[in-house]
C-alpha cells in the first residue's frame, strides 16, 4: 500500500487541471475571455495557446464555427512562422469570451488523449525546438491548422487533436510527443484533401 501511494505521489501534474483552475477563476470572476485564459497559463505561449485554441474549435458549436474558432490557431502558427518572441493576440480576439462548461466538457472528453500523453511526457529531443526550427515548425503548424478553417465535413476533429498533442509536447519540451502530433497532423491534411477531391469527384 505504502509503495502505491508513493507512485502516485510521484504521478505528474494532470495537463487539463491548470486549464480548468484558470477557466473556472476566471469565470467566476466573469473575465473568461481567450486573453485572459492564455496569458493566466504563464510562460511558454505558443504551446499553451495551441492547446487552448485548438481545445476551442473542439467546443459543441453550430455548424460552419470552425471558420471562426480556427482563426486563433490561424494566427498564433503564422506568428511562429513570423519568429515572434511570444503570442499576441488582437484586441478583439483577447477579448473573445469562452463557455467554462463547455470548456470543462470539452478537456473531459480529451481526458483518453491526455492520460496516455501524460505517462510518457518527458523533456527529450529538445533540438526540435530550437530556434532555427521555429518558423518551419510553425509553417507546418499553419498547413494543419488550415485544414480546421475549410468547410468540410468530418475533417476538423483529426487536425484539431493533432494541434492539441503537438501544443502539450512543445509545452512539456518533449521532442517525440510534438512529432507524434506533426506526424498526426499530416496524416489529417491527407484526409482533408481526400475528402474535398472525394466531394469535388461527388459533385462532378
Amino acid at each position: 500500500m505504502a509503495h502505491r501511494q508513493d507512485d502516485n505521489s510521484k504521478r505528474r501534474p494532470s495537463l487539463s487541471m491548470p486549464i480548468l483552475r484558470q477557466s473556472r477563476a476566471h469565470d467566476a470572476a466573469g473575465t473568461l475571455t481567450l486573453g485572459n485564459l492564455v496569458e493566466g497559463l504563464g510562460d511558454r505561449s505558443f504551446g499553451w495557446a495551441i492547446v487552448v485554441f485548438s481545445l476551442v474549435t473542439l467546443l459543441p458549436l453550430p455548424p460552419g464555427s470552425s471558420l471562426i474558432t480556427a482563426l486563433p490557431v490561424l494566427l498564433t502558427t503564422s506568428q511562429m512562422v513570423l519568429g515572434l518572441p511570444h503570442v499576441r493576440l488582437p484586441n478583439r480576439l483577447s477579448r473573445t469570451t469562452i463557455n467554462h462548461d463547455k470548456l470543462r466538457r470539452t478537456v473531459l472528453r480529451l481526458r483518453p488523449v491526455t492520460r496516455r500523453l501524460e505517462r510518457h511526457l518527458t523533456p527529450r529531443f529538445e533540438g526540435l525546438f530550437a530556434p532555427r526550427h521555429e518558423r518551419l515548425l510553425g509553417l507546418a503548424l499553419f498547413v494543419i491548422a488550415f485544414t480546421l478553417f475549410l468547410p468540410i465535413p468530418f475533417s476538423g476533429w483529426f487536425p484539431a487533436v493533432s494541434l492539441f498533442i503537438f501544443g502539450v509536447g512543445l509545452i512539456e519540451r518533449d521532442g517525440i510527443i510534438a512529432s507524434l502530433g506533426l506526424l498526426s497532423g499530416a496524416t489529417s491534411v491527407l484526409l482533408t484533401i481526400f475528402i474535398a477531391t472525394s466531394l469535388a469527384a461527388g459533385i462532378d
